[in-house]
């Protein structure tokens, strides 16, 4: 199979580890992972998320990217291309199961879309100055529970973060070359600040002296897991297409690695900044989406050149949000020109932008948003993770999965990495999927 003839190559082997970077960073880094970490125990949570982030990013993570660019193509292809290992009718058969992970993509993008909107609102109100003066409470309710009191963010947003992909994987990778080190930076900048806040070493004590005895919660494992699963961008679709448009002299392992360590470097800077800030000021670390739009705007509000923190914090999730959009909307676009040749980018492009744009400003209030991802993330998300962990692991022929691994690669990955894969990697996928089914928990 050749590549779509709108698609095109990362420049450079770090091109593409920040345009992976730019995936996995997002909302599950700077709002989901300090919540978590609030939630479930601090410590005990961090080593055990540590421990599924190796795994993940030793056998999942290079997978999808290995059969992106085996197919040389994203999800659709790729898994018709992995089931077809097996026969003609099988890889029809895969090439119709791949549209459910890439439905996740989409939906997932349509809600995502509209918390970057939020985003967007707090940075345009920090620099105007108005939300260093306002109850941030009755602030964020104003307009998360207003319908239609967004649009024009959102219209920015979408068409902004569209209109990056116009040149495919070369304006992917340029964007990104410039957000994620700015991102770093940001969150850097803003770690070192919340340092010198009093109270703060009591945040630092909760993250990394972990209380033992909540390795015996089983919830806290899950939990754990579920956020490895999502911070990665493991899902069966959103980092095939990446791999889709990786030279085959790259390692898929070594690169997989070295985004799941910037990733985690993402949230552990994330989690220094939120986290501290919230024990200085006697905070709810744990407090879902008000954490960013109510609980950190007004500890900004009380410290000094708050509202330079404040442009400088949602400037860097804006990024974040961005980055992690191009990837979903990608995802689709690319498929979508795969199978339908005839469609141009730009045709593509626009039918995403009214696809998104129409569903989402309808979920604009917090209590639309939430229930939509809520069904994604349950339902949609684990269920496509799953299917992409069996696809690879057990219906792919071992030889030929093995052989798109090792290519590249100058240690050669075998025995041990696939029983990893099969074994390990593809029961967590199981469990995942049948807790978030039957608990009905949303990830």
């Amino acid at each position: 199979m050749k590549h779509t003839k709108n698609a095109k190559s990362f420049a450079s082997r770090w091109g593409f580890i920040l345009a992976s970077v730019g995936s996995a960073v997002g909302m599950a880094n700077v709002w989901g992972f300090p919540n978590k970490l609030g939630a479930n125990g601090g410590g005990a949570f961090l080593l055990i998320y540590l421990l599924f982030v190796f795994i993940f990013s030793y056998v999942g993570l290079p997978a999808e990217f290995a059969m992106g660019r085996r197919a040389a193509t994203g999800t659709l292809g790729a898994y018709e291309n992995a089931w077809a290992t097996r026969g003609k009718i099988m890889g029809k058969a895969g090439g119709v199961l791949g549209w459910l992970p890439l439905a996740g993509s989409l939906c997932i993008a349509i809600g995502y879309a509209v918390i970057v909107t939020y985003v967007l609102k707090a940075l345009v109100d920090s620099v105007a100055g108005t939300l260093m003066t306002a109850d941030t409470a009755v602030w964020f309710s104003e307009f998360s529970s207003k319908p239609y009191s967004v649009i024009p963010y959102h219209v920015i947003v979408v068409v902004g973060t569209l209109l990056t992909l116009f040149l495919g994987a070369h304006s992917i990778e340029k964007t990104n070359k410039i957000m994620m080190p700015l991102f770093f930076l940001i969150f850097v900048v803003l770690a070192v600040r919340v340092a010198f806040l009093p109270g703060s070493l009591e945040g630092y004590r909760f993250m990394f002296m972990p209380r033992w005895e909540a390795l015996k919660d089983p919830m806290i494992w899950i939990w754990a897991m579920g956020q490895a699963f999502f911070s990665l961008s493991v899902t069966g679709s959103g980092m095939i297409v990446y791999g889709a448009y990786l030279s085959k002299k790259e390692d898929v392992v070594g690169v997989a690695q070295h985004t799941a360590l910037f990733d985690t470097i993402a949230a552990l800077v994330a989690a220094l900044v939120i986290i501290p800030a919230c024990f200085s000021y006697g905070l709810d670390v744990g407090a879902g989406p008000s954490l960013l739009f109510v609980t950190l705007p007004t500890i900004l509000q009380d410290i000094p050149v708050g509202r330079l923190f404040a442009i400088i914090l949602y400037l860097a999730m804006i990024f974040a949000g961005v980055s992690s959009l191009q990837n979903m909307f990608e995802a689709v676009a690319e498929s979508l020109m795969h199978k339908f040749p005839k469609l141009s980018r730009t045709a593509v492009l626009i039918i995403l932008c009214v696809l998104c744009l129409g569903f989402g400003i309808g979920m604009e209030t917090i209590d639309k948003w939430g229930p939509w991802m809520d069904l994604v993330s349950i339902y949609i998300i684990p269920i496509g993770a799953t299917l992409g962990a069996i696809s690879w692991f057990c219906v792919m022929k071992k030889d030929e999965l093995l052989a798109a691994i090792n290519t590249g690669s100058e240690k050669k990955h075998g025995k041990l990495w696939y029983s990893v894969g099969r074994y390990i990697y593809v029961p967590l996928a199981v469990i995942l999927c049948v807790v978030a089914l039957f608990m009905q928990i949303a990830f």
